[in-house]
């Protein structure tokens, strides 16, 4: 995954209204719930279908750290899936996402102007339009360079030329991100 989905990713599990399994058992057994055998859950998890039968009845307490994490990871991406998917949609249709980034910001603009790229760090708010083509494009498995700029368009817009009252040809391009994190 790249910059902007993980950060998409983080979102979604800041959207939940309970917390997931903590326990071990717990968690197999949610799994258990939504992949429906062992033997499924054990492909998800890449380990044997006898791990999961252990982690399952709780012969097994402590599973390794790659394999605790990957429980993990798999419970949150399957955790209330309705819920994530309702603030989506508020957020595509009505509230959009807010977008906090510290990054590299080059600039195509008219002569006698800097377009020297330099690190910015924004806190911005994007319309509903950005979140709702940033979410299409991500279902339908964009590159990470085409969610980059979606976001870069969505800034640019939004704070470089501040809704069409400045900088009318000033073109803005993202890259070198440190750190980016997106919230609705």
């Amino acid at each position: 995954m790249g910059d902007i989905e993980d950060a998409i990713t983080r979102a979604d599990r800041e959207t939940f209204t309970r917390q997931p399994p903590k326990t071990l058992k717990a968690r197999i057994n949610f799994l258990m719930g939504r992949l429906k055998t062992t033997r499924a859950v054990a492909a998800e998890l890449g380990v044997s279908q006898r791990s999961v039968e252990r982690y399952r009845k709780g012969d097994r307490k402590i599973p390794p750290k790659a394999i605790a994490d990957r429980i993990d990871t798999a419970v949150r991406s399957r955790w209330q899936p309705v819920v994530r998917g309702r603030r989506r949609k508020q957020a595509a249709t009505s509230g959009g996402i807010t977008v906090e980034t510290r990054a590299r910001f080059g600039y195509t603009a008219p002569i006698g102007t800097t377009d020297d790229g330099r690190m910015r760090r924004l806190t911005v708010h994007l319309p509903a339009a950005y979140a709702q083509r940033l979410f299409a494009a991500q279902q339908q498995g964009a590159a990470d360079q085409e969610l980059r700029e979606i976001v870069a368009e969505g800034l640019q817009e939004t704070y470089f030329k501040d809704g069409g009252t400045r900088a009318d040809q000033l073109e803005v391009e993202l890259t070198d991100i440190d750190y980016i994190d997106v919230s609705y």
